[in-house]
């Protein structure tokens, strides 16, 4: 008789329908993970509020510094040039000497002059005795009137003569001394635009010298412009030092201006007055043909708000800025954009004092966006005191 085996139930037995279960609860778990992200921090944003105050508004305009006194320096004589006695780019005081041109020409000249002279005066001084003499002879009729006449007239002849030849010499003296080319102003000198050696006459322009302290800037400003400034100007009493100056490289310079002038009229054609101030230059650092930029205070601006120059950007020529609001969420806001104030800027419309601005990451922020806000870098907004 076969022996009876007992016969196992795997589907019955619970540790192999564990271990059947495990590789498919492991799967639903590797596929479960990678499926579910946890959710991203808020982007982290720089802000600043938007502050309300009276500021002064000021313009800026592009302006050109010129010399106080451009002289351009050209000989009174014609002839070679001998020599160049003056240093190029020097501080010159009124007076010295620049060029000095050949003057045996013109000492020559003066010697025969002079000889002239001697010899009209020597005429004169007779025909002062002839009249002294013939005086009291017509008187007494030893000789006619007419005698007397003629020596009278004679005496006026030579007089005439001696005064002509006297200026001549004078004028002859003064060639001589013009062959020393001299500086007519205190200024620093240009450089020479003749060599030793040329032929050098009164159309012939040598060098130029230019006082430069102080210095002129001219610059061009609008109707409005112009009439804001100068109500400004007159309603501080005409107070010096209304100028500011920033230079090429962005600097300002640590001297202010005065106004100096403004000229007859408006252009008709671009709406602009010629306007020039005047600035102090005792270290000499400006000089003629700079460019630099030029501004003034033309008002005040009531309430004023302002916020960071760089919190704005522009679409399709269309200001806005991004606020961020009591939520954290982000609202792009389309503004009008006032005058500028330094680093800040007035807005006109579509922001309220106190709104946090983002100042830093505007770049990665967009509509309705979570944000997380921090206090920008860099003190708080507020206008230049002036």
């Amino acid at each position: 008789m076969p022996s009876k085996r007992p016969h196992l139930r795997l589907d019955r037995n619970p540790l192999w329908r564990l271990a059947l279960a495990l590789p498919v609860l492991a799967a639903l778990a590797l596929s479960c993970g990678r499926g579910v992200r946890p959710a991203a921090a808020p982007l982290q944003v720089g802000v600043q509020a938007a502050v309300q105050q009276d500021v002064p508004l000021t313009h800026e305009w592009v302006g050109t510094l010129d010399g106080f006194v451009n002289a351009e320096i050209r000989p009174q004589v014609e002839g070679y040039l001998l020599r160049q006695v003056y240093r190029e780019g020097a501080a010159l005081r009124k007076g010295e000497v620049l060029f000095e041109i050949d003057a045996r020409p013109f000492a020559a000249a003066a010697e025969q002059a002079r000889a002239a002279l001697a010899r009209d005066q020597a005429v004169l001084d007779k025909t002062k005795l002839d009249v002294d003499r013939y005086t009291p002879l017509a008187a007494e009729r030893a000789i006619s009137q007419q005698e007397l006449d003629n020596a009278r007239a004679s005496l006026r002849q030579a007089q005439a003569n001696v005064d002509a030849s006297r200026a001549a010499a004078d004028r002859a003296l003064l060639n001589l001394q013009w062959t020393r080319v001299v500086s007519p102003i205190d200024g620093i000198a240009g450089i020479a635009k003749v060599q030793v050696g040329d032929l050098v006459n009164t159309q012939r322009v040598m060098t130029t010298v230019s006082t430069v302290d102080p210095i002129k800037v001219f610059f061009s400003a609008n109707e409005q412009e112009y009439m804001g400034w100068a109500r400004q100007w007159a309603a501080k009493g005409g107070a010096k030092g209304s100028l500011t100056l920033i230079l090429s490289d962005g600097t300002a310079y640590p001297l202010k201006g005065d106004p100096f002038m403004a000229d007859r009229n408006v252009d008709i054609k671009t709406g602009t007055i010629m306007l020039a101030g005047l600035f102090r230059n005792p270290e000499r650092l400006l000089r003629p043909g700079q460019f630099a930029k030029v501004t003034a205070d033309v008002g005040l601006r009531k309430d004023a708000l302002l916020v960071p120059q760089r919190a704005i950007w522009e679409i399709q020529g269309n200001p806005q800025l991004a606020v961020v609001g009591a939520d954290g969420k982000v609202d792009i806001r389309p503004i009008q954009a006032g005058p500028r104030l330094g680093s800040l800027q007035i807005v006109e419309k579509g922001l309220r004092a106190g709104e946090q601005v983002v100042v830093e990451g505007t770049q990665k922020v967009s509509a309705g966006q979570l944000v997380k806000p921090v206090p920008a870098g860099g003190a708080p907004a507020s206008a230049p005191s002036r």
